[in-house]
């Protein structure tokens, strides 16, 4: 059996806070350094601490040990801080570990940061080049690959113009076009979604789908669990510097999930902790797709149904259901029964509603639920917050509210409204006198 092409053995990487570095890199650090010094000190002296204080440890990777070998297309998922990109930077030997090791067998191309090497004053044909260089590439191979990295890019007619002339939008395409066209053994890529618009992305996701199916090794950090999904054979969850999971894909995912109290769109309540009270109490909730497969990570393209089983311990109940979507700590909707029912007979009732597709927005949603009559006096049975998460992504494989734009829409949720074309409403001319 072959060596594992990455092999990590007890990795830890660890920052201080408030370190401050002896050297200055640039005029404009010095001073800024010598400006906030003073600023520095007296916050010292005012919390009471000495300069320790500001030297406190953080281990942002602690105790990883794990194999890659040739072939494998590893998703690394986790939430905000969990210590993805510093693996990736500690892999592309950017930064150096300060406990354990990494042993790299085969040649390496990073893409953590798109542009890295692109010189404003540089024409894109230029800079194509220098950043060839940078990520590793011969002049000769980068002039067979030219003409196939500036069509991928879609800038042909501006290569010769210096990039300070370019969109943001057109750098980044340029910048992903040289580093998806290296022929490396293991590719490193953190979160390059978010470049272009949504046909170049697509591009993207195609190209990298291209280097798995030729038997090369990728890592891939993303937020976008559909992505990875679709790309990677294997996932690796990280929570706070530690690997938690390691396993296939979809198995890692519903491991993220469960970082939050779910389980993959369905949550059974033992009898002891289910929301509820001696008349009723909550069994079971579940998050569907539209063919009955429970899910905990949605399409904005996808109609979703929402189950929620319960016990009535007392016949002849009269009670409505009501639920609660919330998001980015406001509630996003809220939707509830029509009529109040008579649940004649003790026994587990279930109740569901349909959530439309285009709906909901790219963000993770909390479920809560609430079990009331409102007949005569109010009577709540059941009251729940926070009882389900789920999080919901834009694979941009259907159309959708955001048609050809690629950039994230804001709000807590996106239907997809109808829209007419422009039309000319006063076809004057003007002429401007000079």
């Amino acid at each position: 059996m072959s060596e594992p092409v990455i092999q990590v053995e007890d990795l830890g990487k660890m920052y201080r806070i408030g370190a401050i570095l002896d050297k200055d890199a640039t005029l404009v650090d010095s001073l800024l350094k010598a400006a906030v010094h003073p600023f520095q000190q007296m916050r010292k002296v005012l919390k009471g601490h000495g300069a320790g204080a500001f030297d406190e440890p953080v281990w942002a990777l602690r105790h990883l040990t794990f194999n890659i070998n040739e072939g494998d297309v590893v998703g690394i998922i986790g939430r905000n801080g969990a210590g993805k990109s510093t693996l990736l930077k500690v892999l592309s030997e950017i930064t150096a570990p300060n406990e354990g090791r990494a042993v790299i067998r085969g040649r390496i191309a990073s893409l953590l940061e798109v542009g890295t090497g692109f010189h404003r004053e540089l024409t894109g044909r230029e800079n194509v080049y220098l950043n060839g260089t940078i990520l590793g590439m011969s002049s000769g191979e980068i002039s067979r690959k030219f003409d196939e990295m500036v069509d991928f890019a879609g800038v042909e007619k501006f290569i010769d113009t210096p990039v300070k002339y370019y969109s943001s939008g057109m750098r980044l395409r340029l910048a992903f076009a040289v580093a998806a066209h290296l022929e490396p053994e293991i590719m490193v890529i953190d979160e390059v979604l978010a470049v272009g618009d949504a046909a170049f992305q697509k591009k993207c996701i195609g190209k990298m789908a291209d280097v798995a199916s030729q038997g090369r090794t990728i890592l891939f950090v993303s937020h976008n669990m559909a992505a990875v999904g679709r790309l990677c054979n294997r996932g690796i969850v990280l929570e706070k510097g530690e690997m938690v999971f390691d396993g296939g894909m979809d198995d890692a995912i519903s491991a993220y999930f469960r970082l939050n109290g779910d389980s993959a769109g369905v949550r059974t309540f033992e009898d002891n902790e289910a929301p509820g009270g001696d008349d009723l109490k909550l069994v079971r909730m579940s998050l569907l797709t539209a063919d009955g497969h429970p899910t905990a990570n949605a399409d904005v393209s996808d109609e979703l149904r929402l189950s929620f089983d319960y016990r009535v311990l007392t016949p002849g109940l009269r009670f409505r259901v009501q639920v609660m979507f919330q998001t980015q700590g406001v509630v996003a909707f809220s939707a509830v029964e029509p009529e109040e029912a008579v649940r004649e007979h003790a026994g587990v009732y279930r109740s569901s509603v349909t959530i439309p597709a285009h709906l909901l927005s790219e963000t993770e949603y909390t479920i809560g639920i609430s079990v009331f009559s409102s007949m005569g006096a109010k009577q709540h049975y059941l009251r729940g917050n926070d009882l389900m998460i789920f999080q919901v992504t834009d694979s941009m494989q259907q159309a959708s509210a955001r048609g050809d734009y690629a950039q994230r829409l804001v709000g807590v949720v996106r239907p997809w409204l109808k829209w007419e074309p422009p039309k000319v409403i006063d076809s004057a001319v003007f002429s401007v006198s000079r």
